[in-house]
């Protein structure tokens, strides 16, 4: 009877162990497919697709992406519909967020730890994918705005250095305009969306001169533009805008240059202005055949008061996931690695987030600096005016600007933007 008794509690032990072990069991995908939704053109859509091709081999699953120049509303439409698409590219995070608090996005920490993921990012980025306290996305990819263009050859032959505080950039300044030149390129005519290019600078200097909470709050709504903080990054603004000896072309020809034209003033030989602070993007704009490194050079847009590090203004995308299964909690765990963005790295794409991407796959020094000033950022923070709603961030804001710059009062004009803030 001891023996007998003795053999069921042996074979009980075994038979939960064994119940243990397939409960534990890594969940079988091959075979499954999961459709990644983007925003992203053809050709970017096919990089990305490339990034897969040994994840696809290793386990088993195919990865597809699927684009729409409508994602906004098909991402919402599919969701509300409860036929959500696996995972959602965001190029923004305002959408991100409003589908998260609507309960249409997973809560990515339900597998994703904090500390795997303080393993993959810096706590900034996690925190720029965290809703209400929750993780609902993942950085895939970024671009850098604060950057500061200059004509390189020229810019080293006079002497000049490169600098490295706010004071030291008005210093330049100053010293361009003593020796007889125009120190800065500005317009932001862009058709039906200029203005733009002031909210970029008004962004950029609070990110200097405020707490990121404070830039945080003021992207809410919850800090009103008619508030001493935004005020003075106005104010800082002016002393650059304002200075008819500053800007090519006088201040009021910032209203009338288009963003695109405004840069090829660097040049000119010998150039018509030594300084544009533009976005990574913009040597798209530059004269055909002028190289980066050689014709023109760019530097970080340096830090205002030092409590603040170096911060950086950026816009870029997440990766979101929307129906929760096992196939696709795989790819969304993938994609907080470096090798998911490799292959839009290598083509010179985007910039990766990721702490295990390498400085060896950018194709360029220029994007490899881009890399390094994101690397070394203490806070990075996305496009405010793209996390304002529209009819402030692309409204209001917008059109503040240029009414400011046209000589509309400050007050009147920071006021109106106040007022048209959706209840």
């Amino acid at each position: 009877m001891k023996r007998t008794l003795f053999g069921i509690v042996a074979l009980l032990v075994v038979v939960s162990l064994l119940l243990v072990a397939c409960g534990t069991k890594e969940p079988d995908v091959s075979g499954e497919t999961v459709v990644i939704f983007s925003a992203a053109g053809e050709e970017q859509a096919v990089v990305l697709e490339k990034n897969f091709v040994d994840f696809e081999e290793r386990t088993g699953i195919d990865v597809v992406i699927e684009r729409s120049g409508d994602f906004e509303t098909l991402a919402v439409v599919r969701s509300e519909a409860g036929d959500p698409y696996d995972i959602l590219n965001f190029p923004q995070p305002g959408l991100m967020a409003d589908m998260a608090r609507d309960g249409f996005l997973v809560d990515l920490g339900e597998f994703l730890d904090d500390d795997y993921m303080l393993e993959q990012y810096s706590q900034s980025w996690i925190d720029l994918g965290t809703v209400d306290g929750k993780l609902a996305g993942v950085w895939h990819g970024a671009d850098v705005k604060s950057l500061v263009w200059y004509p390189k050859a020229a810019f080293d032959a006079a002497g000049y250095t490169i600098p490295e505080t706010w004071d030291e950039l008005i210093a330049l300044s100053d010293q361009i305009v003593a020796d007889g030149s125009v120190p800065w390129c500005i317009g932001i005519e862009s058709s039906g969306a200029t203005g733009w290019v002031g909210t970029d600078w008004v962004e950029e200097i609070m990110l200097r001169t405020q707490p990121p909470e404070k830039y945080d709050q003021w992207t809410l709504g919850e800090l009103k533009f008619d508030s001493p903080e935004i005020k003075n990054a106005f104010d800082v603004m002016s002393k650059i805008w304002m200075n008819p000896d500053y800007v090519y072309g006088g201040t009021t020809s910032i209203l009338t240059v288009p963003f695109g034209d405004s840069p090829v003033s660097l040049f000119s030989d010998p150039p018509d202005c030594w300084l544009h602070r533009q976005a990574s993007f913009i040597p798209n704009f530059f004269p055909e055949g002028s190289e980066v490194g050689v014709d023109v050079g760019y530097f970080y847009l340096p830090p205002i008061d030092p409590a603040y590090g170096k911060p950086v203004l950026g816009s870029g995308n997440l990766m979101s996931l929307a129906k929760d299964t096992p196939a696709g909690r795989e790819v969304l765990k993938f994609l907080t690695t470096g090798e998911s963005v490799k292959a839009e790295v290598e083509a010179g794409n985007t910039i990766a987030p990721h702490t295990d991407a390498s400085l060896d796959w950018y194709p360029t020094d220029a994007q490899r600096g881009f890399a390094e000033i994101l690397m070394a950022a203490d806070t990075f923070r996305f496009d405010g005016s793209d996390l304002m709603p529209g009819a402030v961030g692309a409204g209001s804001f917008w059109t503040g600007i240029v009414d400011w710059v046209g000589g509309e009062d400050l007050d009147t004009v920071l006021q109106a933007i106040d007022a048209s803030w959706p209840e």
